[in-house]
Order: C-alpha cells, then sequence, then structure tokens
C-alpha cells in the first residue's frame, strides 16, 4: 500500500467531489429524474428501496431500477445527507423549491421525520454547509463543514455542535468502535467521540467509508477498489470499481451499493449488479 502514500488530501477531496455540477440522466426517458452527482447513499429501513442524495434532491431508487423523486418535488442540494433510525439529517444548499425558513446561501442541518417529504430547520441555518454527515449507533451526529477545519459533533440532535479534533478528512463513519475518518495520512480511528484520532494501522488508503453490520468498516481506496475489514481488522480487496466513487454505502443485510460510472451498482460476494445504469 505505500505507493498510494504521495497522495495529498487535495487528491482525495477531487476524487470524492468530482463532477459535483455535472448532470446525468439515469435514463432515456425524459419523464424520468435527472440524477445530477450523488452526495450520498442510504438504505430506507422499511423495506429495500434506496434514498439518493443528489444536487437536484432526495430521489428514492426501487430494487428493479425504477427511480422516483424528487421526493415532494424538493430539489435541494443535500451535500452531506444522512438517516438516523427514521429521521434525515441533511445539509448543503437551497433549491429553487426549498422553503426560505430553511436557510441561504447555506442550509446549516436541517431534519425530515417522515422520510423527505416534509424539512424542518435545526441549528447553523443559513450559515453552515456540512458536506459530509453521518449518525453513531448511540445517535450522535458528527460531520465536516466547508467552513470549518474540526471534526463537528452533535449529542442532541444536531441543535448544538461542539469541535473534535482539527481533522483533514473527506469522509466519516461511526461504529460500536468510534469514529472513522478517511484522511491524508490514512484511515484513522477515534474513540473518544473525535477528540483525538490514531492510525488505522495496516489500512488502505481509502477515501469513502461505510459501517458493516458486524461493526466493522469497508471503504472505497484510491485504487478504485472496494476494501472490507474483516473481524480480525485484517483487510481484503473485494472489488474493483469503473472509476471513482461518488457514494458508498453498505446495507443491513450485507450488501455493498456503490455509485460509480457505471451508474449504482450493487457488490455482493457473489454478484456485480448494476440497479440503475449511468446513462
Amino acid at each position: 500500500m505505500n505507493r498510494f502514500l504521495p497522495l495529498t488530501v487535495t487528491t482525495l477531496t477531487a476524487i470524492a467531489i468530482t463532477g459535483c455540477a455535472a448532470e446525468r440522466p439515469s435514463h432515456s426517458d425524459a419523464s424520468l429524474p435527472v440524477i445530477q452527482h450523488i452526495h450520498g447513499i442510504v438504505a430506507d429501513p422499511r423495506g429495500e428501496d434506496l434514498f439518493v442524495a443528489t444536487h437536484g434532491g432526495i430521489l428514492t431508487l426501487a430494487p428493479d431500477g425504477e427511480m422516483s423523486g424528487p421526493i415532494a418535488g424538493e430539489d435541494l442540494d443535500a451535500m452531506g445527507f444522512t438517516l438516523r433510525g427514521e429521521t434525515f439529517f441533511a445539509s448543503g444548499h437551497p433549491g429553487t423549491q426549498t422553503p426560505s425558513e430553511l436557510g441561504a446561501p447555506n442550509l446549516g442541518i436541517i431534519r425530515s421525520d417522515d422520510f423527505g417529504e416534509t424539512w424542518s430547520p435545526v441549528s447553523l441555518t443559513g450559515s453552515a454547509d456540512f458536506h459530509v454527515l453521518t449518525a453513531g449507533p448511540d445517535g450522535t451526529l458528527y460531520g465536516l463543514a466547508s467552513s470549518n477545519a474540526d471534526l463537528l459533533v452533535s449529542t442532541d440532535d444536531g441543535r448544538n455542535w461542539f469541535s473534535g479534533a482539527a481533522l483533514s478528512a473527506v469522509d466519516l463513519a461511526a461504529t460500536e468502535e468510534g469514529i472513522y475518518a478517511a484522511a491524508e495520512q490514512g484511515l484513522l480511528r477515534s474513540s473518544d467521540r473525535g477528540a483525538t484520532f490514531a492510525a488505522v494501522e495496516g489500512a488502505p488508503l481509502l477515501y469513502s467509508l461505510a459501517p458493516q453490520p458486524d461493526g466493522t468498516i469497508a471503504g472505497i481506496g484510491t485504487d478504485d477498489a472496494l476494501w472490507v475489514q474483516a473481524a480480525d481488522g485484517a483487510w481484503e480487496r473485494r472489488a474493483t470499481l469503473s472509476g471513482a466513487a461518488q457514494a458508498f454505502t453498505i446495507t443491513d443485510d450485507g450488501r455493498f451499493i456503490v455509485a460509480d460510472e457505471r451508474g449504482i451498482v450493487e457488490i455482493t460476494p457473489e454478484t456485480t449488479t448494476i440497479i440503475a445504469p449511468s446513462q
């Protein structure tokens, strides 16, 4: 893995946000939603659908590849997006249909308790743009804001935030073991809610992270490969992607979902399936 060490956080950031302003249709049928740059994917806890947070709102993707949305016609730019229980938390920028009370030019932290049908402002309205949001198993929210060099942490549903360690990172993932960060110097882990971080020895250089159901971590490496951590801490190179990943998640039943140049792809130990092809 030493050949990846010269890469800087600038390189990682470029990989993570490449194409943010690009628009790409999800299907040749003009009546279907147009997928703009994908910022995040989470599984719907009520079934097998996926929520896809994009530059133009949050879409719903069914297992058969049918895409719909944006939900409630809301075209906000969901730069940061996470699901905790049955509550969405998001950040980014307003769209043309976004209510003014949610904030401009930045949304701060907003939440939805009805899976995106309606949104309410929570904090930092108008002033903050979180490019990364994630929720820990204990309910703690962690974020990386474009205007702040520190990890930001909230233990009260995003109403108040305090600074953790200074962190040059491009992604976060939280498990029972702590909060992980994909950073310039490699994969880092904190066991004190982000106050301090230490390197995860032997980990590949990753720029996108997701927790696995067993509490370990998986991620997308700078070699455009899916890397999976085993229970003993060892890493396995599981699959090769097509270009850089825009978004990555893992479902509760252990399926890896990634958005790359092929579209939105499901990876299992046995199969690789393009759910929604790129057009």
